[in-house]
């Protein structure tokens, strides 16, 4: 198994990720950002997609949820996901309500300009909140990449909406972004998230290192290991 030491750079899912204690909200957001700003596009032209609703082509429909661009109306949503001690045991400690808008303003605005990044995931027929996923960009071993990732509230775990998300998501990135490639990474620990990676059909890569948690260790560590899962969309069928 090869070994790859990524420089350490702030994760966007690991908002705990920076010490053992908690961090600031301002601390918070300005690193969530800091990663964001990584790297930049310029938007791509959407094609058609089955999946689209009428909110437009960025909106999406799936059997169970409706997937919807985060911006700054999503703010107390935001919220209320960084409040579940799920999403926290691998994101980090709760936002504020100032750092969750911040970041509501701050998706929108990589949407604007990537043309890709978070939805926030609702029930199509309560209007149930669910959660959050889709893709980003990011960089790994100094290249540009499209990232794959989900939270889901703790009370829906276990009924497979991460993995509806993901599929989405990817889906997503072949039709509409053009994606020959996506990856997604996660503490070698994280065996929930390990496994939606693996039932979306994607491929274990290798181990990188990250900011992150290492198994039976307080805190976050500049070198924690981490999986690397690829999927080829040039090749399967998502």
């Amino acid at each position: 198994m090869a070994i790859v030491s990524v420089p350490p750079r702030p994760r966007r899912h690991r908002r705990r990720e920076f010490s053992g204690a908690a961090p600031s909200s301002t601390a918070t957001i300005a690193a969530f950002v800091a990663e964001q700003d990584d790297v930049r596009s310029t938007r791509r032209r959407s094609q058609e997609h089955p999946h689209r609703t009428s909110g437009g082509p960025l909106q999406r429909l799936t059997d169970r949820l409706r997937l919807t661009p985060i911006g700054p109306a999503h703010a107390e949503e935001l919220y209320q996901l960084y409040q579940d001690p799920g999403i926290a045991e691998w994101s980090g400690p709760a936002l504020s309500r100032d750092a969750a808008r911040e970041l509501a303003a701050h998706v929108g605005e990589r949407w604007r300009i990537d043309g890709v990044h978070k939805w926030i995931a609702h029930d199509r027929v309560t209007g149930e909140l669910v959660g959050r996923g889709g893709m980003s960009r990011t960089e790994l071993d100094g290249e540009p990449r499209l990232e794959v990732g989900w939270a889901v509230r703790t009370p829906l775990w276990g009924r497979g909406y991460a993995t509806e998300i993901g599929a989405e998501a990817l889906r997503f990135a072949a039709d509409v972004l053009g994606a020959t490639e996506v990856v997604a990474f996660t503490e070698v620990h994280n065996r929930r998230s390990r496994a939606v990676m693996e039932r979306l059909g994607m491929r274990y890569d290798r181990e990188i290192r990250l900011p992150g948690l290492v198994a039976g260790w307080p805190g976050v560590h500049p070198d924690a290991p981490f999986a690397l899962y690829v999927a080829d969309l040039s090749r399967d069928s998502v």
